[in-house]
C-alpha cells in the first residue's frame, strides 16, 4: 500500500525577493496594457509575454545552463509560478514546454534534442502540445492506437490524437504511439516522440468550444517521419515517460489556480462584511486553498529531490480541480450577479467566461474517475 506523505518544504530565503521582482515585472506588463489579468486564465496565450519571461528567466528556471537554463530550484521556480498565476498572467504558450515537455527533453532527450530545443523554450520562443488522448479512447492512455513503425534512419508515425489544447499554434508535440503489438501487458510496446509541427504528415483540425473560441484539435499524422534522436527515453518506455510526466502536470498550482483572478473579484464584490453564510463559504473555500497549496508545495520539494509522488500529484490534481469548479457555482450563489459573455471585463464577464471554462477543469490532465483509481490502488482499496 502506498505512503501518502505531504511533509512540510521551506521555501529558500531567496524567493522573497523573487516574489517582488515577479510582482513588479507583471505589474509593469499591465501598466503597458499588454493584458486584463481579470480574465486570464493560466491557459491564456500570449507570444510576446511569453518572450518577456524568456528575457526575465522565468523559463527553463531549473535547467542547466549550457541549455539556456538558470539552475535554480524547483521551489524557487515554483514561487514564479505561483506569483505568476494569482497575478492572472497569460501564461499559455510556454506553458507545456516549461511545465513538463522541456523537462522530459532534458532528462530522457538526445544531445540533439537538447541543444535545438531547450534554449528556444528558455528562450519562450518554442511552445509544445502533449499528444496523449486519442479518439474513442477517453482517458484510457493504453488503449492507444497511433502507430510507430521502425524505417532506416527513423519512425513512420499514423494515427491520430483529440482535445490536443494548443496544438495549432505548438512548434513541437511529445506523441505516445504503440511501437509494438498490443499484448496482455496493455502498457508495454509504447513510445514517445518528439514531433516537429512543421514537418510534412502532421495536420491539425480545429475543434471550437461553445463560445466560439479555438483551444482543443484533433491531430492527423499521415506517414509522419520521425528521427532516432527524436526517441524520448527507450523505445517501449512509453507508458513510464507518460506517468512520469504526469506527476509534473497534475501536481503544480494550476490545478487550484484556474478560477483564482475570479476568487479575488468575487471577494471585492462581496466585500469587508460578509453576512454569515457568505463568510462561511469564504471560509471554507480559502482553508481548501491554504491546504492545496501545502500540499503542491511538498510534491515540488519531492520532485526536487527527484522523487516520483504519481499518486500524490493525483490527489492534488482531483482535489484542486473540483475546488476550481467549486468557486464560480459557490460565488454566482452568494453574488447573485448573472454571467454574462459580452465584451466587457466587468464581474459578470469574468464569471461567465469562467462558468464556461470550468467542466474542462476536471478533465484536461486526466478525469476524476483515472484519478481516483490510482488513488484507490494507491491506498489498497483494488
Amino acid at each position: 500500500m502506498h505512503e501518502f506523505r505531504f511533509d512540510p518544504v521551506k521555501l529558500p530565503e531567496t524567493t522573497d525577493a523573487l516574489r517582488q521582482e515577479v510582482r513588479d515585472f507583471v505589474a509593469e506588463q499591465v501598466a503597458q496594457g499588454r493584458f486584463d489579468p481579470r480574465l486570464n486564465s493560466w491557459s491564456s496565450r500570449d507570444v510576446e509575454f511569453s518572450k518577456a519571461c524568456g528575457e526575465r528567466g522565468y523559463i527553463g528556471m531549473c535547467w542547466p545552463k549550457q541549455y539556456g537554463g538558470h539552475e535554480r530550484s524547483a521551489l524557487e521556480r515554483y514561487v514564479v509560478v505561483e506569483e505568476l498565476l494569482a497575478l492572472g498572467a497569460p501564461v499559455g504558450a510556454h506553458w507545456v514546454s516549461d511545465r513538463q515537455s522541456g523537462h522530459q527533453i532534458l532528462r530522457h532527450g538526445s544531445e540533439r534534442a537538447h541543444q535545438l530545443i531547450l534554449p528556444k523554450i528558455c528562450a519562450g520562443e518554442c511552445f509544445f502540445s502533449i499528444g496523449m488522448s486519442e479518439p474513442d479512447s477517453g482517458s484510457d492512455l493504453a488503449a492507444v492506437r497511433t502507430r510507430a513503425n521502425k524505417v532506416e534512419g527513423g519512425w513512420k508515425i499514423s494515427g491520430s490524437k483529440v482535445w490536443t489544447s494548443g496544438a495549432h499554434e505548438a512548434h513541437y508535440l511529445i506523441a505516445l504511439a504503440r511501437t509494438a503489438p498490443l499484448e496482455d501487458d496493455r502498457h508495454a510496446g509504447m513510445t514517445q516522440f518528439i514531433v516537429d509541427t512543421s514537418h510534412p504528415g502532421f495536420s491539425t483540425r480545429p475543434i471550437y468550444n461553445l463560445y466560439g473560441g479555438h483551444d482543443f484539435n484533433e491531430v492527423i499524422f499521415d506517414d509522419y517521419f520521425v528521427e532516432d534522436d527524436m526517441v524520448l527515453g527507450g523505445v517501449g518506455s512509453g507508458w513510464k515517460m507518460v506517468t512520469g510526466e504526469l506527476a509534473f502536470e497534475r501536481s503544480g498550482p494550476d490545478r487550484f489556480m484556474s478560477t483564482f483572478q475570479l476568487l479575488l473579484e468575487s471577494l471585492r464584490q462581496v466585500g469587508t462584511e460578509p453576512n454569515p453564510q457568505a463568510a462561511t463559504e469564504i471560509g471554507r473555500l480559502v482553508a481548501h486553498l491554504a491546504t492545496l497549496r501545502r500540499m503542491s508545495t511538498s510534491i515540488a520539494g519531492q520532485l526536487d529531490r527527484g522523487a516520483n509522488p504519481a499518486v500524490e500529484a493525483a490527489l492534488v490534481k482531483d482535489i484542486g480541480t473540483t475546488f476550481e469548479r467549486e468557486v464560480p457555482e459557490v460565488f454566482r450563489r452568494l453574488t447573485g450577479v448573472e454571467p454574462s459573455l459580452g465584451h466587457s471585463s466587468d464581474y459578470a464577464e469574468n464569471l461567465g467566461l469562467t462558468i464556461l471554462r470550468s467542466p474542462s477543469f476536471t478533465l484536461r490532465g486526466g478525469t476524476r474517475e483515472i484519478l481516483r483509481g490510482m488513488i484507490a490502488r494507491g491506498l489498497g482499496l483494488r
